[in-house]
């Protein structure tokens, strides 16, 4: 992905975590896929009182893509305000790898701290389509 491309995921991203909703945990996320074709898409954090039904930045941003009909995602950039950057939850990780499991994944914070993994990296021995195969 050239640097411009980049550039302007990383801007997105800081944008969309603005709009976030997380009023139990303060902890805003923004995040912006970048698809095969050079697409973005973005998403940010809603909590929800029932925790359980709280959605990440990751999972509304893939929401967001294959609403918008390209879930060949190469890239996904997230934003926080942490200290250091972090890496998706495994939640998003599992969803994240049903649409590429060589993702890259660059992680932001608002000091510019920046740390860069690939989803198999982070999602070892992955469950996926293949394991739902019957071969009997």
């Amino acid at each position: 992905m050239d640097i411009e491309l980049l550039n302007h995921a990383v801007h997105a991203a800081r944008v969309v975590r603005e709009r976030a909703y997380a009023p139990y945990s303060g902890f805003l996320v923004g995040a912006a896929l970048v698809d095969e074709d050079g697409g973005l898409h973005v998403g940010c954090n809603m909590e929800n009182a029932s925790y359980g039904l709280t959605q990440c930045a990751e999972r509304a941003a893939l929401t967001a893509a294959t609403a918008a009909g390209n879930r060949r995602i190469t890239t996904c950039v997230i934003v926080t305000d942490s200290e250091h950057p972090v890496a998706p939850c495994g939640a998003c990780r599992q969803v994240l790898a049903e649409s590429n499991p060589q993702m890259r994944i660059i992680s932001v914070t608002l000091n510019d701290d920046r740390k860069e993994w690939t989803l198999d990296h982070l999602l070892p021995s992955m469950f996926g389509p293949r394991d739902l195969l019957n071969d009997k």
